[in-house]
C-alpha cells in the first residue's frame, strides 16, 4: 500500500491540536467504506480510487501527495464550521 508523503506529518499536526480530535474521527470515519471488516485488508482505510481521486485534486500530479499538514489542519477547520 502506497502511503502518501507527509501523512505522518499531517497526522502529527493533528495530535498536536486537541480542539480539532472529534472533528478528526468523524472526518475519518466518513471516509471509511461500509463494511470494511469483510475485505482486505481488513482495516478501516478509504478506497484507493477514492484517495488517489481527491490527492490527484487537491495537488495534481500522480496522486502522491504530499499531503500538506496545513492543508489537513485548514480542511478540519472548515468542517468544524460547516
Amino acid at each position: 500500500m502506497l502511503v502518501p508523503q507527509g501523512t505522518i506529518g499531517a497526522a502529527m499536526a493533528v495530535v498536536k491540536r486537541p480542539d480539532l480530535w472529534i472533528v478528526a474521527l468523524r472526518t475519518a470515519a466518513s471516509m471509511t467504506p461500509r463494511r470494511w471488516w469483510a475485505h482486505p485488508p481488513f482495516l478501516p482505510l478509504p478506497d484507493r480510487g477514492w484517495m488517489a481521486f481527491r490527492l490527484e485534486t487537491a495537488y495534481g500530479g500522480d496522486a502522491r501527495g504530499p499531503v500538506r499538514a496545513e492543508d489537513l489542519i485548514t480542511y478540519l477547520e472548515w468542517r468544524r464550521r460547516f
